[in-house]
């Protein structure tokens, strides 16, 4: 029960965190959603489909078997440390980024941010979203999960580098500089 109760409050409390984030931003008139760095399709398939998956370990946890063979304890014991570590890149990275985050590239201008867990990452929160990819599909071994997780991670990545494109765009030789100081995962 408290294995189950973790495992859905962090996705949770997360997507509380970005909705009501959003409502904040919007009383203060910026538009959290930015334009989609990609194929809009791909993009926001992309999105939805990191539900689907934090779905799918939810509703394992909950004992609902979405598996087609018996998980081994110690690979669950596994998805759920990546899946906490995963989580705590996602709140971090969110919290640090403050008024510059957004979904997909910003309409208006943005500071770039180099503190926080963006000393060690360029991309925390990517970094911390595919390690709950990993963990659902570790969670669950489901064919299907394990498929839409890397599709999700490749689509991301596309993200990622059409990201550092408009960010090299924007801020010019300072984000260069901080490229060739900070990787760009880990």
């Amino acid at each position: 029960m408290i294995e189950a109760a973790l495992v859905t409050i962090l996705p949770a409390g997360f997507l509380i965190v970005l909705f009501y984030g959003g409502a904040l931003f919007l009383r203060r008139n910026i538009e959290q959603d930015g334009e989609a760095p990609i194929n809009r399709t791909l993009f926001y398939a992309s999105k939805y489909s990191i539900l689907v998956l934090w779905g799918a370990m939810v509703i394992q946890s909950w004992g609902v078997s979405i598996s087609f063979v018996e998980v081994p304890r110690f690979l669950q014991l596994i998805a759920l440390f990546l899946w906490v570590s995963g989580f705590a890149l996602l709140y971090l990275g969110r919290f640090t980024l403050g008024d510059s985050f957004r979904f997909g590239t910003p309409g208006e201008d943005t500071r770039l941010k180099v503190n926080g867990l963006f000393r060690l990452s360029r991309n925390p929160m990517y970094v911390g979203m595919y390690v709950t990819m990993v963990a659902s599909a570790l969670y669950t071994l489901n064919p299907v999960v394990v498929l839409l997780g890397v599709f999700v991670i490749v689509i991301h990545h596309t993200i990622v580098m059409a990201e550092e494109e408009h960010m090299q765009k924007v801020f010019g030789q300072e984000y260069l500089d901080y490229c060739d100081r900070i990787r760009r995962y880990i």
